[in-house]
C-alpha cells in the first residue's frame, strides 16, 4: 500500500532579511506559518524542488480528505486476505498476491478515477450551481414574501395564543397541581 509522508510544520520567515530582529513568534504575530518567503538570495541557486514545496498550494494538495469522510476505505491487503496458522502458502505466492493486490487496488482506482472524477465534478458543479441558484433566486424571495404576506396572521395568532391557549392551560395546570400520585407494590 502506498504510505503518505508524516508532514512536518514549518516557519518560514516572511519578513525582509534587513528585519532580522524577531519580535515573537508566527502564532504570536498572526501570520501565517505556510506563506512561500519572498526574498530569493541568489537567482541561480533556485532548486526547482524547493519551489514545489514552498508552493502556496501545497497544503491543499496533502490534505485531500480533511474530514475524514473516507475514512472506511482505508483498506490494505491484511484487512482482506489472511492465512490462518494451520494453511499457509508459499511466502513468494503471499508476497505477489500482496503485491497485485496493492497495484491493482491502486491503478484500477487511478484509472477509473480519471475516466470518472472529471464528469462526476462536472455534474456534482452543475447540478449545486443549479441548486444553489434556485435556492437563492426562487426559495429564498418566495419565503420572503409570504412571511410579509402573512404577518397579519402570526400577529392573530400570537394574540390568540396569549389570549385564549394560554389562560386556558394555565387554569388547567393549576387545577391539576393539587393532585399527586403514589406508586406503590401489593
Amino acid at each position: 500500500m502506498m504510505q503518505g509522508h508524516d508532514s512536518e510544520e514549518v516557519e518560514i520567515d516572511l519578513l525582509d532579511s534587513d528585519d532580522s530582529t524577531d519580535e515573537g513568534s508566527f502564532e504570536e504575530r498572526g501570520e501565517p506559518l505556510w506563506k512561500a518567503p519572498a526574498v530569493l538570495e541568489d537567482e541561480d541557486s533556485i532548486d526547482t524542488c524547493d519551489l514545489v514545496e514552498i508552493s502556496d498550494t501545497r497544503p491543499l494538495i496533502v490534505a485531500r480528505d480533511p474530514r475524514g469522510i473516507n475514512e472506511c476505505l482505508q483498506v490494505t491487503f491484511e484487512d482482506v486476505i489472511a492465512e490462518p496458522v494451520s494453511l499457509r502458502s508459499t511466502d513468494k505466492v503471499w508476497f505477489w498476491s500482496n503485491a497485485l493486490f496493492e497495484v491493482c487496488r491502486v491503478w484500477i482506482y487511478r484509472v477509473l478515477s480519471l475516466l470518472l472524477a472529471v464528469p462526476m465534478a462536472v455534474l456534482s458543479g452543475l447540478l449545486f450551481a443549479v441548486l444553489s441558484c434556485f435556492h437563492i433566486w426562487m426559495v429564498q424571495p418566495c419565503m420572503r414574501c409570504t412571511l410579509i404576506g402573512t404577518y397579519w396572521l402570526q400577529s392573530l395568532w400570537a394574540v390568540v395564543l396569549e389570549v385564549v391557549v394560554g389562560p386556558l392551560f394555565t387554569s388547567a395546570g393549576r387545577s391539576c397541581g393539587g393532585f399527586s400520585v403514589h406508586l406503590a407494590e401489593e
